[in-house]
C-alpha cells in the first residue's frame, strides 16, 4: 500500500524511491511487524483471557509427559492470530500489492488459520478439536485450490528445479496440483507437529524465514539468478518482504513464547505459518530446499510417521514419545536445553540449504 502511495510521488520528493527497493521495504516490514506483535500482543491478553481460551493438555495417554507439561494448563492459546494480524497488516502496508503471488501466500495463510482456529476453539470450548482426518482433508482441500490456481495461472510455472544441478528441470503439468497439494500438508503438519514445546516452532519458523527471504531475493533478481542458476521468477523479490514480516513477527512472539511461555500459538499458528513457507517454497521453485532448511520440521514429522508405521506393523516403538522432541523429554533432557539446541540444529540446516546455492 504505501509502496503505491509514495513511490509515485518519488520525481519529485527524491526520498520516496527508497521504496521502490525491497531491501527498504523488507527491512521495513520486518520492524512493522516486530512491534506490532506486541501491540496485538496487549490486545490479545486481555480479550482472549476474558473469554477463557485457554489450553487444554492433550499427551494421549503418556502419563509422564501430562505430569510434565501439567503446569502449561490453563495458558492463553490461539496466539497465532498475533502472527498472522501482524505478517498480514506489514505485507499489506510494505509489500507491492499488484503481485499476484502476494496475495496467494496471504490467502492460504488466512484459509489454514481459519482451519487451526476452528480447532483450537473447539479445544478451548469443548475439551476436543477437529479430528485428524477431518483437519488432514480441508489440508489436501486448500493445497488442491492452490495447485489449481497455479496450473490455471499462466504467469506461474509448474516447474520443479532439482537442487545440485545446473538445468535438471520437471514440468509436471497437471500433476503439478497434487504436488502443491503434498507440499502444503507437509509443511503445514510438520510445523504443527514441532509446536509442543515453548517457543520450538517458532524458533525455527524464525530461521526459515531468514533462509527464505534472502532465496526469493535472489530469484527475483536476474543478475543473481543467472550468476548462481538458479530460475529467475520476475516479482519473486516480493516475497522478501512477506519472509521479512514473518521474520519480525516471529521474533516478537517469541518474546511471549519462550519458555515458560506466555502464550501458545496453536494450530491457529503452526498450521498458518507452515502454509507461509510451504507457498513460499512452492512460487521460487525451492521446494527441495526446503527440505534441508526445515530439516528440523522434517525430523519432528518423520518421527511421528516411523512411530505410527512401527507400531501397526510390529507393534513396538521406535521413540519413547512422537514428535521427537517428547522422546528427549522422557529421556530426562531439560525442556529449556531440548529448545536450544533444536534451535542450533534448526540454524545449521539453514546455513547448508544456503550453500547448496553454489553446489551446481
Amino acid at each position: 500500500m504505501l509502496y503505491h502511495l509514495f513511490y509515485s510521488l518519488s520525481d519529485t520528493f527524491g526520498m520516496f524511491n527508497l521504496f521502490k527497493y525491497i531491501t527498504f521495504r523488507s527491512g521495513a516490514s520486518f520492524m512493522c511487524s516486530f512491534f506490532l506483535s506486541f501491540v496485538l500482543w496487549q490486545w490479545f491478553k486481555r480479550y482472549f483471557r476474558r473469554l477463557n481460551f485457554k489450553e487444554s493438555i492433550d499427551m494421549y495417554g503418556h502419563v509422564h509427559l501430562e505430569a510434565l507439561h501439567k503446569s502449561k494448563k490453563g495458558t492463553p492459546t490461539m496466539g497465532g492470530l498475533i502472527l498472522i494480524g501482524a505478517v498480514g497488516i506489514s505485507t499489506l502496508l510494505w509489500a507491492k500489492l499488484t503481485v499476484s503471488f502476494v496475495w496467494y501466500v496471504l490467502l492460504i495463510m488466512i484459509l489454514l488459520g481459519a482451519l487451526g482456529f476452528s480447532d483450537d476453539y473447539l479445544k478451548s470450548t469443548r475439551g476436543k478439536g477437529l479430528s485428524r482426518k477431518h483437519k488432514l482433508i480441508v489440508q489436501i482441500g486448500i493445497g488442491v485450490f492452490l495447485g489449481l490456481v497455479i496450473f490455471l495461472d499462466r504467469n506461474i510455472s509448474t516447474t520443479l528445479d532439482v537442487p545440485f544441478f545446473k538445468k535438471v528441470v520437471f514440468d509436471l503439468g497437471f500433476f503439478y496440483i497434487f504436488w502443491t497439494a503434498l507440499v502444503i500438508v507437509a509443511t503445514s503438519n510438520a510445523v504443527n507437529f514441532t509446536d509442543g514445546l515453548d517457543g520450538l516452532a517458532i524458533g525455527g519458523i524464525i530461521t526459515n524465514s531468514l533462509v527464505f527471504a534472502g532465496l526469493s531475493y535472489l530469484t527475483g533478481h536476474l543478475e543473481f539468478a543467472n550468476y548462481l542458476f538458479i530460475p529467475h521468477i520476475a516479482d519473486a523479490g516480493e516475497l522478501a518482504v512477506i519472509c521479512a514480516a514473518l521474520l519480525g513477527a516471529g521474533l516478537g512472539f517469541l518474546w511471549f513464547n519462550s519458555y515458560p511461555a506466555e502464550v501458545f500459538m496453536g494450530d491457529t499458528g503452526a498450521l498458518s505459518l507452515g502454509g507461509i513457507i510451504g507457498v513460499i517454497a512452492l512460487f521460487i521453485k525451492k521446494e527441495f530446499l526446503l527440505i534441508i532448511a526445515g530439516g528440523i520440521f522434517v525430523l519432528e514429522a518423520l518421527s511421528v510417521v516411523l512411530q505410527i508405521c512401527s507400531v501397526r506393523m510390529s507393534g513396538r516403538r521406535i521413540f519413547r514419545a512422537a514428535p521427537l522432541h517428547h522422546h528427549f523429554q522422557l529421556k530426562g533432557w531439560p525442556e529449556s536445553k531440548i529448545i536450544i539446541r533444536f534451535w542450533i540444529v534448526s540454524l545449521i540446516c539453514a546455513m547448508c540449504a544456503l550453500l547448496t546455492l553454489k553446489l551446481r
